[in-house]
This record gives structure tokens, sequence and C-alpha cells, in this order.
């Protein structure tokens, strides 16, 4: 039950949080912000609830990405753009995609109330071991209610993320390995190894090599009946570690909830449509190289 509730939840809020990332709104008002392309907007705007926080926190709980690709980002960031700022540029921009994807519909009731069933999910969520959705969740719920949806929604993906990051700690999977093994699955693209997370073709390969010698790769590189068993204990894992604020939120305020976001997400662009490939662009070179 847990596993299916918590998955059921995830694809939802998570379509609305990542509406986003893509934009070209939210992109602008970073860039008025003083944030320089879209690798340092997206780890300077996602890591500034916590702070000016060096490269190897970010790498450390975002877990994905190879450090190199954080450490062109962070901690330049914070000179060009404080947190604050940052934090300030992102609910700008969000703001903006919102009113253009719902146009007159952004005053539905239907916002306000699912931002409602969030807080109330998320309200008193443990933050152990969740230091990025410990800092999402010390923020102020924005006013206005389609921003409060949005980051009631960023709630639950931080949440989420969270518990993933328990979930392959447990398993003694590090970022490269977690990636490789993803792809290996059939999970992902292979080009989000380099592409994406910014693993070198030689840190791809020594990940694989690790993977082998456990027995979640063969010779070739493929996923073994082992790795696809030790992938699912990480999805299952990240489910029921997840499952805290909608178990307690309740299976007829959860019904609510989904009958709420369900029309919403619906309006959004379709995930076939999206290629992230085309908005990456290259990192800046470090400010103080």
């Amino acid at each position: 039950m847990a596993v299916a509730r918590a998955r059921q939840m995830w694809e939802l809020t998570e379509r609305l949080h990542a509406c986003f990332y893509l934009a070209p709104e939210p992109r602008r008002t970073a860039a008025e912000a003083g944030l320089k392309g879209f690798w340092m907007t997206y780890f300077a705007s996602r890591a500034a609830p916590m702070g000016a926080v060096r490269p190897e926190v970010v790498t450390a709980t975002f877990f994905y990405f190879a450090p190199s690709r954080v450490a062109r980002a962070i901690p330049d960031a914070w000179a060009l753009c404080p947190p604050e700022r940052a934090l300030a540029a992102r609910y700008a921009g969000v703001d903006e995609v919102l009113r253009r994807l719902y146009g007159a519909d952004i005053d539905d009731p239907a916002f306000g109330r699912a931002a409602e069933l969030l807080r109330r999910a998320f309200d008193g969520a443990s933050t152990l071991g969740r230091p990025l959705y410990a800092g999402w969740a010390a923020l102020p719920w924005p006013e206005q209610p389609h921003l409060a949806l949005w980051h009631g929604c960023t709630l639950a993906r931080e949440h989420r993320s969270g518990a993933h990051l328990l979930a392959l700690a447990e398993t003694g999977l590090d970022g490269c390995e977690s990636v490789v093994s993803h792809v290996a699955a059939d999970q992902a693209p292979h080009d989000w190894i380099e592409g994406e997370a910014g693993w070198t073709a030689e840190e791809a390969a020594a990940a694989r090599a690790r993977l082998t010698a456990r027995g979640w790769l063969d010779g070739n590189g493929s996923i073994t009946a082992t790795g696809l068993a030790g992938r699912a204990a990480v999805e299952a894992t990240t489910d029921r570690l997840d499952d805290g604020p909608w178990a307690r939120l309740g299976e007829d305020a959860r019904a609510e909830l989904m009958a709420l976001l369900g029309p919403l997400v619906d309006r959004l662009p379709p995930d076939d449509q999206l290629d992230w490939r085309d908005h990456y662009g290259p990192n800046p070179a470090p400010a103080t190289a």
C-alpha cells in the first residue's frame, strides 16, 4: 500500500513542480538576478534554502551529479546571486510560468484547496536525514494559492529526494554508480551519465567496474538479475521512506488531493515534448579561475 501510495503522489506532484525547469521565464528571472546558465541556475536555486553552502554539500545532497559539474557553479553562484535573491527569482519565474500555463484559470479554487491539503500532509514531516527538504520546509508558504501549491509540490519532491538518498546510502551506491545502474536498467537514456549528470567517461567506466565486481553488471556492462533486484530494492525503500506524509494525510484527503491535482497536471506540456539537452548549454567558467 505504501509503495503504490507514495508512487502515485510523486507522479502527480513532480509533474507540477518540474513544469518550470525548461520554461523561459525562470531562466530569465534567474539571469536578471545574476545567475549564469542552466546549471548554475539549477544548483543555486534548488540549494538556496540551505544557505550559501559549499559545493561539497550540494554534491552530497543532490547525489546524482558529478562533483566537477557542481563545482563549476557553486560557490561562484553565491558571489553573483545570494541565496535569498536566487529564491526570489525562482518564485518570480514560477509565478510567470503558472500564469502563462493556466491563464484565467489561475484563480481556480483548486489551487488553494490542493495547497491546503499538501500543507496538512507536510507540516511536521520528519526532516531527519533530509537536509535539502529541511531547507525548503523552513521557508514560509507563499500567500498566493498557485505559488503555495507549487511550494507544496516542491516539498513533496524534496522529501522524496531525501528518501531516495537514504535508500541509495543503505544500498551502498555512490552517485556515479547510481546513475550508471539506473541507465543499465533501461530507466534512463545513456547520455544522462555524461550529458546530464556530468560524469566523465573514465568515472563511468570505474563505476561500471565496481558494479561488475558487485554482481550488478555482467562483463558486457549489462544489468544482471542481482542488479535489477538491487534497483528495485532502492525504489521500494524510497517509496517506504517517502510515505509518511501521505499516510498521515489519510485516504479521503489524499483522494481529494489527487482529484484536484489530476486536471491541473493534465494542463501541463507532455513530458515527451520536452528535451532537457536543448536547454543545458555550457557551464560558465568558475569566476575564481
